[in-house]
């Protein structure tokens, strides 16, 4: 169709106009730092309905290979339900004897009311595993979710959301290179950071050396500003000596249903009438003593001055 000589000609052309488009592009990342994001979440968007097709007959076959099994596995389903019905029986009557506890402790400490966590449920649309990204698309309806908010399966934590829009968010997981998040092993106490590196096992690092992790041990997060505390991850495993990782509890090979926290940190109840003070004041103050005046105060911004009435 084109000659030899047009056809080299728009092959010259080609790299020149490629590498001026990609430095506009990161020219334009540098001025409006938000605009490639916003782009991206847009495009995301557009495609939700096409990925929700896509994948529907996957979700599909799934649904009627679940139903075969179960009817396949009939009897021994039903015996093992009512075995764990048996023990679900025992562990909801010492629930219930604990819950009237906590609450008749809480009435003697006049303790604050309680604090509902909200979250919002979401179905994976899409798996974006690469060599350098670990996370998955969850769409979310209308509901609003803020970045850093946590997402769990049915069994524990899966990573948290890295950008959200108006109907889809993206969940970093938290075995991603970029993941790091604060933990606290039970029922030790020791705190550390667990650190995702594109394997199915995240490790743990920034540990104190005089308190190690211990083989099997609970991990879940630790709260601190902007994130909530409590939630499992999994358990401490050694892969060899010195390098404790996590065995997680949550299946990220085969996310469907994901629940995200809407409030990414449990605030402190509010104060209550009688409530012993938990933060005692750094400095006493006597009720008899007389209020210094506006200039005095100003000497604690002004060291080196001396202010005169």
């Amino acid at each position: 169709m084109f000659s030899i000589q047009a056809r080299q000609l728009f092959g010259g052309f080609v790299l020149p106009v490629l590498v001026l488009v990609a430095v506009a592009i990161v020219l334009l990342g540098q001025i409006w730092p938000q605009g490639p994001e916003r782009v991206r979440l847009v495009v995301l968007e557009g495609m939700g309905p096409i990925y929700r097709v896509l994948t529907w007959p996957e979700r599909e076959v799934q649904a009627w290979r679940g139903q075969l099994q179960g009817l396949a596995n009939l009897q021994a389903e039903n015996t093992r339900l009512r075995t764990e019905n048996t023990k679900l029986l025992h562990w909801y009557n010492t629930a219930v004897t604990l819950g009237a506890e906590n609450a008749r402790l809480k009435g003697i400490l006049h303790w604050g009311a309680e604090v509902q966590t909200a979250f919002v449920s979401g179905q994976v649309i899409r798996e974006e595993d690469g060599p350098y990204l670990r996370a998955v698309l969850i769409d979310t309806g209308t509901q609003h979710l803020p970045p850093g908010a946590l997402g769990v399966d049915a069994n524990g934590l899966v990573g948290r959301v890295s950008e959200a829009g108006p109907q889809v968010v993206r969940l970093l997981l938290v075995t991603d290179t970029a993941s790091r998040l604060p933990v606290t092993m039970q029922p030790s106490g020791t705190d550390a950071m667990m650190v995702g590196d594109n394997t199915p096992v995240p490790r743990l690092m920034y540990f104190p050396q005089s308190h190690p992790p211990q083989e099997g041990e609970r991990v879940e997060t630790r709260r601190q500003s902007g994130l909530m505390g409590g939630v499992p991850i999994g358990h401490v495993h050694f892969l060899g000596p010195g390098h404790p990782a996590v065995l997680l509890d949550a299946d990220l090979d085969h996310l469907d249903i994901v629940r995200v926290f809407s409030t990414p940190q449990i605030p402190d109840p509010p104060p209550a009438e009688g409530r012993v003070r938990e933060h005692p004041p750094l400095h006493a103050t006597d009720p008899q003593a007389e209020t210094p005046s506006v200039l005095h105060a100003l000497e604690k911004f002004m060291p080196f001055t001396k202010v005169e009435n």
